[in-house]
């Protein structure tokens, strides 16, 4: 991504870290071979799959990126995590979606995750990926869209693409708390079209904390230092998945923010990869 993109897109969530990629790794460096695959004619109805230059991968990681569902965010937010991961020798299907302000919202931004993610299904054969051991991992918004779009795969007996564990960095948990609290100046609003008491069904459809128990494990990782999108959001993910028989692991990181997760130098991604590869080792 451009410096001017990213500062400009920082700036409009406080997000001045952003920036700051030395020492991460590029996909050149990892000799990783990357092509799109469209589930749409918008611009952002779009996935990149990221493959490791040999051998056929044994797992494979879809990636949902944040930016509180906004327009100016995109799949290049996750570009040095996708390349950590292919170096490990994961595939990445790295998705996209309609955002707030660009032709997303409700359900078009939500419908948008779930097609992403099936779209796997129609190009793993050629491949030769295993959709067996398929993980899900979603940052901030794009936690709230992983767990959402494993919840309505688990739920629809013709979906392909079913999570084996799903990873929510400092992810959006509780769309009725986040609501109230006003996270991201409106951003639940502004994705379901009301506040929690006008349109309960959406939040119903849309919310973590309602749809659990996943009926696959989850990690929960947050940095305690997240303004962003604080700790008590994985906080009451946990307790009410637990609650409902669901298997969730609740990690938070000292010393971390919201972008650490970005960062494949970082504890936060350091807890994901090792989540992730103890639930599908190599």
């Amino acid at each position: 991504m451009s410096r001017r993109w990213a500062l400009r897109g920082a700036a409009a969530l406080g997000l001045s870290g952003l920036v700051s990629c030395a020492g991460r790794p590029r996909p050149a460096d990892v000799g990783a071979v990357r092509t799109p695959h469209r589930y749409g004619r918008r611009r952002a109805q779009v996935c990149d799959l990221w493959l490791p230059p040999t051998g056929a991968p044994g797992r494979v990681a879809v990636l949902v990126h944040g930016g509180f569902w906004r327009a100016g965010y995109d799949r290049r937010l996750q570009d040095a995590v996708a390349a950590d991961l292919v170096g490990a020798g994961w595939a990445v299907w790295n998705t996209d979606y309609r955002p707030v302000g660009a032709g997303g919202g409700w359900p078009a931004t939500l419908d948008d995750a779930e097609a992403a993610v099936q779209l796997l299904g129609a190009v793993a054969a050629q491949h030769r990926l295993p959709l067996d051991r398929v993980a899900l991992v979603g940052h901030s918004a794009g936690g709230q869209l992983a767990l959402s779009s494993a919840a309505r795969a688990a739920a629809d007996p013709e979906a392909r693409v079913r999570a084996a564990g799903v990873v929510a960095q400092a992810g959006v948990l509780d769309l009725v708390a986040a609501d109230a609290t006003d996270l991201g100046r409106g951003a639940v609003r502004d994705l379901l079209g009301g506040r929690a008491g006008e349109v309960p069904e959406r939040y119903a459809a849309s919310d973590p904390a309602q749809l659990a128990p996943l009926g696959a494990p989850v990690l929960a990782v947050t940095g305690a230092r997240d303004t962003t999108v604080p700790p008590e959001q994985s906080r009451r993910y946990a307790r009410a998945a637990r609650a409902s028989g669901g298997v969730v692991e609740l990690v938070e990181v000292p010393d971390e923010d919201h972008l650490a997760h970005l960062d494949p130098t970082s504890a936060s991604w350091r807890a994901a990869r090792d989540w992730l590869d103890e639930l599908l080792p190599a």
